[in-house]
């Protein structure tokens, strides 16, 4: 189940989220909470969901799926990750993957500043994996990480401070460095690097990495085999990105 925005340009959010389930043979459920105006260029605008009725979409996935597996990702406002958590309830035992959205690619504002408080002390403590870009990891710790060693420290603040594993991206390190990304549980750290593809204006790649581990859990994998697994699909899917009209777009499909 994704708990997610909608994407009116498709390369995001609850699309992008169910176009990697589909791929890995899941059958996805979706929570939308937020409807977005957007392309791979900007955001013109975001309708947040009634939480009312986000809750109602969440009881009622929950009474006819077996859902195995949960990931959040654009959640907007304070009302909606309270509806959230409280939907949360009903799941027992299923892991759940946090990524905390906060900011577009374009530099749009999905997370209200205001909703980060609840964000860290209602929903953070819930999941099992939390996977925070370089910019999140500022919003939810403080601390600016430039280096692959300070990503190291700043997973450590974050499972110190939540309990659970956390995979810090390190997409935005810098042009010259592989996509490095870093996963700590407490016990085990895998630094997870693939070579940078130059030449493409990425969107939508922290929901459809997040979208994988959750799949994977899904089918049953540990969880660092599931983000494993998910950062050989995300690298996968970034150099296969097709040509839509002015923009790039994932495509998780393997070549033929």
């Amino acid at each position: 189940m994704t708990v997610a925005g909608s994407d009116s340009g498709g390369g995001a959010g609850i699309q992008a989220d169910l176009k990697m389930f589909h791929v890995l043979q899941v059958h996805g459920t979706s929570v939308i909470t937020c409807v977005t105006a957007q392309n791979t260029a900007s955001v013109k605008g975001v309708e947040p969901i009634d939480p009312g009725m986000v809750g109602l979409q969440m009881t009622t996935v929950h009474a006819g799926f077996p859902v195995r597996a949960i990931k959040t990702g654009m959640l907007f406002d304070t009302g909606i990750i309270e509806a959230v958590v409280m939907g949360l309830g009903a799941f027992k035992k299923i892991p759940l993957v946090v990524d905390p959205v906060a900011v577009s690619t374009s530099g749009a504002t999905l997370l209200k500043p205001e909703a980060i408080s609840a964000l860290k002390k209602l929903l953070l403590p819930l999941a099992a994996l939390i996977t925070p870009n370089l910019h999140e990891v500022r919003a939810l710790t403080g601390q600016v990480v430039n280096t692959p060693e300070q990503m190291r420290e700043a997973a450590r603040v974050l499972h110190g401070s939540y309990g659970c594993a956390i995979l810090i991206k390190g997409g935005h390190l810098g042009p010259n460095l592989p996509a490095m990304d870093v996963y700590y549980d407490g016990k085990t750290e895998l630094l997870l690097t693939a070579p940078r593809i130059k030449g493409i204006t990425t969107h939508g790649t922290g929901c459809t990495y997040s979208a994988a581990i959750t799949a994977y859990l899904a089918l049953g994998k540990s969880l660092p085999d599931a983000v494993k697994l998910a950062k050989q699909r995300i690298t996968a899917a970034i150099a296969n990105s097709v040509r839509v009209g002015k923009s790039w777009i994932l495509n998780p499909l393997p070549k033929p």
